[in-house]
């Protein structure tokens, strides 16, 4: 009990340090939403860095993928933290800059602001909004599994799934409406630097504990010989490009990701951002995946349902170095579960309140009280609805993750191509992100069944192409309708052709 007790301490503390880190935050915040969301545009390398670092380092990340490297063998390193790294990094400067300059000129804060303005359409607006609230989420949902899964690990089952799930919860809602981007960007930075060394010290601890890396490959060598080679099971080409590309391209599409395009405080900002990122990337998922890849060898047994950082933990550490390592975790998951929520408000507000009120182009000290209000209670139906299907929605960290990270890799192509192709129309871009959602959500849900029922026929769909999965069919889905609907039809009278010029823009 004492031990328990000590645990959840210190889980509890290091969240009591980040809200006092929100109260200082929302004290220098100002009452403007350029501030609130984007604090000002005046990101710093270091802050900008971390803050997309942490915002990223979700239950997905760090306890789903260690528990594929776990029964599946460690090349996910080679699809996380190799592949996704680089080609998200590319992303982010090509597609990441070009967002901060029209950003800059226009004052775009959301994504949906960006595209409607360019093709003068407010339904286009809405309907990117749409897709994305809906993606986020099963991925705001993932958080709170893992909060609660980790909470049962670290306690033994002590503490029940649903106390772990609702306290991120209400931790989330309580800082996403008080601290903004200001405060959610400094915890990041203290929240990334505080996981990556705590993970480094993990591992050092383990290998220290079983005779070094040596010893530990050798004894996952002799009880899965498989793992020590490249490709095979799981891992074919198809599936590890698929994925690489799916989650890349679906982290550039992620609100709170792409918002933060627009929040660099320069064009150096992002360079140096754009350069440092795989780096930092691969400093954080080759010790925590060998970590899952070892504990096979190692004979470490995970609970049905648990995870297994916290089960190899257990074993090799004594229970507060386990616990300091879960609030790390902990910490993950609330920066991805802050960011998303305070993404999302813009998105409810900007993107949806303003054109279905009608109160588009309103602006004084009311309506913005207004929006306030719609913003902090849709945070909170938005994050209670997510933790009650929590409880209820089967399927690994992974599944989930990999299931948000491929519908929001349906938007990137068309986003791109309305960035740098002003040949891109405005129905172009409808057919290209409507379609490219319909085809990769019927393979997603259980439409293509029931329909299949009310038919009589045989209408079941490929689970994959030849081993590529529906989610990277669908982004190539959506780059043939946008591009082949724009060369078919006229710009629309509405549409701003040179919204997207930026050659005036100072870039640094």
């Amino acid at each position: 009990m004492a031990e328990t007790a000590l645990q959840l301490g210190i889980v509890g503390a290091y969240m009591v340090v980040a809200l006092a880190v929100g109260v200082v935050a929302y004290r220098l915040t100002d009452r403007t939403a350029e501030d609130y969301y984007l604090a000002s545009r005046t990101l710093g390398t270091v802050v900008l860095l971390f803050t997309t670092f942490a915002t990223l380092l979700s239950a997905f990340t760090f306890f789903g993928g260690p528990n594929l490297a776990y029964s599946a063998g460690p090349e996910w390193i080679l699809v996380m933290g190799l592949m996704d790294g680089i080609i998200f990094a590319v992303l982010w400067y090509v597609l990441g800059y070009k967002q901060w300059l029209v950003g800059k000129r226009h004052g775009y804060v959301t994504l949906g602001e960006m595209l409607g303005d360019r093709f003068g359409s407010r339904p286009l607006r809405i309907v990117v909004a749409a897709v994305s609230l809906f993606w986020l989420f099963p991925y705001v949902m993932l958080q709170q599994k893992g909060a609660g899964q980790a909470i049962v690990g670290l306690t033994g089952g002590a503490v029940p799934f649903w106390v772990g799930a609702g306290g991120i919860t209400l931790f989330m809602v309580l800082y996403v409406t008080l601290s903004g981007m200001r405060g959610v960007a400094w915890t990041d930075t203290l929240q990334g630097l505080f996981m990556l060394s705590l993970v480094w010290v993990a591992l050092a601890w383990v290998l220290s504990a079983v005779g070094g890396a040596g010893e530990a490959t050798a004894a996952l060598g002799a009880s899965n010989p498989e793992f020590l080679g490249l490709g095979g099971g799981l891992y074919t080409p198809q599936y590890i490009i698929s994925t690489a590309v799916s989650i890349a391209f679906g982290v550039t599409m992620f609100p709170q990701i792409n918002q933060r395009f627009f929040a660099a405080g320069s064009k150096k900002v992002l360079k140096r951002t754009f350069a440092l990122w795989p780096i930092l990337v691969v400093l954080l998922f080759v010790p925590a995946f060998m970590l899952g890849a070892w504990a096979a060898g190692l004979g470490v047994t995970v609970p049905e349902g648990g995870n297994v950082i916290p089960a190899i933990l257990g074993e090799y550490t004594p229970p507060w170095f386990a616990a300091l390592v879960i609030a790390g975790a902990m910490a993950a998951m609330m920066s991805s579960s802050d960011s998303m929520l305070l993404s999302g408000s813009s998105y409810l507000t900007r993107d949806l309140y303003r054109p279905l009120t009608g109160r588009d182009d309103e602006s004084d000290e009311r309506t913005d009280r207004r929006e306030t209000l719609v913003a902090r209670v849709g945070v909170v139906v938005f994050a209670t609805l997510s933790f009650v299907a929590s409880l209820y929605t089967p399927g690994t960290l992974v599944q989930i993750g990999d299931t948000a990270f491929s519908g929001f890799a349906q938007l990137t192509i068309p986003v791109a191509l309305a960035l740098y192709w002003r040949g891109t129309t405005q129905s172009g871009m409808f057919a290209g992100v409507v379609g490219s959602q319909l085809f990769y959500g019927l393979h997603v849900f259980p439409v293509v069944s029931a329909l299949s029922g009310l038919v009589g026929a045989d209408l079941a769909l490929p689970a994959a192409y030849l081993g590529w999965t529906p989610g990277i069919v669908g982004i190539l889905v959506g780059a043939l309708l946008t591009v082949t609907v724009s060369l078919v039809t006229a710009p629309a009278a509405t549409e701003d052709r040179t919204a997207y010029a930026v050659s005036g823009v100072e870039s640094d």
